[in-house]
């Protein structure tokens, strides 16, 4: 078996079933290799060898970057995964944070780097004649190395939902590792075709959706995740599997329903961080399987959903996940319900989800031994995502770290209040979080896009609220603010952090209600 992707992929040279699907070709592994060997034998050629041998990737989803992928394998040199939303110095410190002495680009993100201090480091752009040139001419590859099962494949950023992003060392074992599993759950063969329309620079995608492709011998489409072109991109390239991560399913689902949307190839549907609601509505309507999972970019701590997995919860954790105070260092108390079915005990029962055996399959991020020893303490992996787990086993989300609200003199977390508003069907996203309280602590806010389904109104969302036997008088939003979308990373996550910067406002094209303090009635 397969320890490393270079291992995996030099089982697919010389297969001639279709590895890629694009509007500009197609692509056979046999060709798809060689492609890569020769951008390799390429960027190894102009690299110097005595220095780390990082090359940079800030591509579109396309063929190119798919065979900027597998070059860093055959290659024997590590890619590093540059975000192409990134702007200005941002952009320049993420380059230069992983030691990229070789950078690839295309038509699309060259202009991001006019004016930007990249340090020492060379700049191809693929989509030139002189690229194509080079290729024509690649010299025989000589691979840097041959990578063990533990040396990083790929520099992958974190989404930055909660700080700058660190890059993680996405070592080389996780895509064999998580390939097989998911091909023999949904059956995946060569004859199948995978729909990657996630950031190919991010690790969800990659341990999702290529893994898939590359222990199966299925066929990729790479291509921009659009609500709107989804479908007729489905059926077009005759897609039977799909990844998602973040609110892809959400934003598909608001775009108007036609009679015919299950008349289409789709099988199979995987990601993380999908709505209960999400998950059945969208099976319902393309009529396909959906498996929801968690995982975070360090990959050191894995949940997933089984039969039975009650509503709410994301699964069971894999072995030594727990919920841990990370003030004291010991396991939280099992999560009690009342006869509502809310959270009875949250300041007991709510911790941090850690790794009780150590890291996991977190190699550590690049260069930053103090944030890796920040998530390493106790012996223990710290996620920094805040959870409980029942009696049962089921955990259940409650937000990040920094999402502890007091209210009146009570603690709570987000992720509870969130799942509770995602059960009106006239919102379509929301998310919780805290601003300060015009006396003391915290002040309850939620952002919401409608969902079109109905009219949102202030009246109507209080008569909601006073239906939910199990959320708080304390939890009631103070303020609510009702826009077309949210702030959200290049892999379809909140950004918490701009909402809660800008406080208990809205934009000129949104709407605010207030509630009174102590009151139940919502004003615009």
């Amino acid at each position: 078996m397969a320890a490393t992707v270079t291992e995996l992929l030099a089982e697919r040279a010389d297969d001639d079933g279709t590895a890629i699907l694009h509007d500009t070709g197609t692509w056979t592994w046999r060709e798809y290799l060689a492609d890569a060997r020769r951008v390799a034998a390429v960027v190894l050629d102009a690299a110097d060898s005595a220095r780390p041998m990082h090359i940079g990737v800030l591509l579109a989803n396309s063929p190119t970057m798919l065979i900027a992928i597998a070059a860093g394998a055959v290659g024997g040199y590590v890619t590093a995964g540059i975000n192409n939303t990134r702007r200005g110095d941002g952009l320049a410190r993420d380059i230069r944070r992983a030691d990229c002495q070789v950078l690839l680009i295309d038509a699309e993100h060259r202009d991001l780097l006019d004016g930007l201090d990249l340090g020492d480091c060379q700049v191809f752009d693929t989509s030139s004649d002189e690229w194509a040139e080079l290729l024509a001419s690649a010299p025989e590859l000589v691979p840097h190395s041959t990578p063990e099962a533990v040396d990083p494949f790929m520099l992958i950023f974190t989404s930055g939902t909660s700080g700058d992003p660190k890059p993680v060392r996405l070592a080389h074992m996780l895509i064999p590792f998580a390939g097989p599993p998911l091909v023999e759950k949904f059956g995946i063969t060569a004859s199948d075709v995978c729909y990657l329309s996630m950031p190919l620079f991010h690790s969800a995608v990659l341990l999702g959706g290529y893994c898939v492709a590359a222990a199966s011998g299925a066929a990729m489409v790479p291509a921009k995740f659009s609500a709107s072109t989804f479908l007729s991109d489905v059926r077009r390239f005759g897609a039977t599997y799909m990844h998602y991560v973040g609110k892809p399913l959400a934003f598909i689902l608001a775009t108007p329903e036609q009679p015919d949307d299950a008349d289409n190839p789709l099988r199979a549907a995987f990601g993380n961080e999908a709505s209960d609601r999400d998950l059945d509505e969208f099976a319902r309507r393309f009529d396909c399987m959906v498996w929801d999972g968690y995982g975070s970019s360090e990959l050191a701590i894995i949940i997933t959903r089984e039969p039975g997995t009650p509503k709410g919860s994301i699964g069971k954790g894999f072995p030594g996940v727990a919920v841990y105070n990370p003030a004291t260092s010991t396991e939280c108390a099992v999560a009690r319900f009342d006869e509502t079915g809310a959270l009875a005990n949250p300041e007991e029962a709510i911790g941090e989800l850690v790794n009780t055996s150590g890291a996991g399959m977190f190699t550590g991020y690049y260069n930053d031994e103090a944030t890796t020893s920040e998530r390493l303490r106790d012996g223990k992996y710290w996620s920094g995502d805040l959870g409980y787990r029942d009696a049962d086993g089921w955990i259940y989300l409650a937000g990040r770290t920094g999402d502890w609200m007091r209210v009146d003199g009570e603690n709570m977390t987000a992720g509870p209040i969130e799942r509770i508003l995602q059960r009106m069907p006239e919102i379509g996203q929301v998310v919780v979080y805290g601003v300060p309280d015009e006396t003391v602590g915290d002040a309850v806010m939620a952002a919401v896009v409608p969902s079109g389904t109905g009219e949102l109104s202030p009246e109507a969302f209080a008569g909601f609220l006073a239906e939910q036997s199990d959320l708080s008088p304390k939890a009631w939003p103070r303020y609510v603010r009702i826009g077309a979308q949210l702030p959200t990373t290049a892999t379809n996550k909140i950004v918490k952090r701009t909402l809660k910067q800008e406080g208990a406002t809205a934009h000129t094209d949104e709407q605010l209600w207030v509630r009174e303090a102590r009151g139940t009635a919502y004003s615009a």
